[in-house]
């Protein structure tokens, strides 16, 4: 089924508790799937930022995230990205939200998305140019390190898709998504075990326990604070995230077939 479903098998129990979607960040991506009426979202996890108003077919490898969709969720197919189990232009678009970079072969996963899509391509990552914030500065340097190798450059993923818009997406104060950048004005969220858990970079890194304390001893001491006098002032920040959006050609005298999928 590929990486992202050994990564979400193992860390995934209690991701649905923990990743809640953001409606502003939920606002962006629906403006950026425009006026697209069906969807498919690969990887999709359990379901976070699938419209409500819009035909949606979601693709996940991982039993376990599959089992944790809601009720009254879209339809979902156990298959991995680099191999959809639809017809080509089967949908109006294709959506991706923070998955890319857990794909074994992200290039075939955009091009079956470019296959599947008739009219656009939206992904939500992370730019490996960025250079993060005080959780990679000051406690996971090595976190840094492994997201830049990992995560595709924005201009390589536009560039797979034919040439794209790069869209920066702030993350609010209180952004209710928990992936790694969501706490940024929150220290102490970092130091849940649950929140670590829902974040798949620190099932990746060794020795999280020991700077957790470290981050623990700075709050309580007063260093966070000192450091990032003017993080608690800011009501959102650019932490690296970003939506890349591509325009497909099509012709909109032809119907677009049924999707082929099988069911989970």
């Amino acid at each position: 089924m590929g990486s992202e479903s050994i990564v979400y098998d193992v860390i995934g129990r209690e991701y649905a508790q923990y990743r809640r979607p953001d409606e502003r960040i939920a606002a962006a991506i629906e403006a950026a799937l425009g006026d697209a009426c069906s969807v498919a979202n690969v990887g999709a996890g359990t379901g976070s930022y699938e419209p409500l108003d819009r035909e949606v077919v979601a693709v996940e490898p991982s039993g376990i995230m599959l089992a944790q969709r809601p009720a009254g969720a879209a339809r979902a197919v156990q298959a991995s990205a680099e191999n959809l189990p639809f017809d080509d232009a089967s949908f109006d678009a294709c959506l991706a939200i923070l998955t890319v970079h857990h794909w074994a072969d992200w290039r075939a996963g955009i091009a079956e998305m470019l296959r599947v899509a008739r009219r656009r391509v939206v992904v939500l990552t992370w730019d490996p140019h960025h250079s993060g914030f005080w959780l990679y500065r000051d406690y996971f340097p090595d976190a840094l390190e492994l997201d830049r190798r990992i995560f595709p450059l924005v201009e390589d993923l536009a560039q797979e898709l034919g040439g794209a818009d790069i869209r920066v997406v702030p993350v609010p104060h209180d952004c209710t998504d928990g992936f790694f950048g969501a706490y940024w004005r929150r220290p102490d969220a970092y130091l849940d075990d649950g929140v670590r858990s829902a974040i798949s970079t620190f099932s990746r890194l060794h020795n999280v326990e020991e700077r957790i304390d470290t981050l623990r001893r700075d709050i309580e001491s007063g260093i966070w604070a000192e450091r990032n006098a003017g993080v608690p002032a800011l009501r959102e920040l650019d932490t690296g995230y970003r939506l890349v959006v591509a325009q497909r050609m099509y012709d909109d005298r032809e119907e677009a077939p049924v999707p082929r999928m099988g069911g989970v």
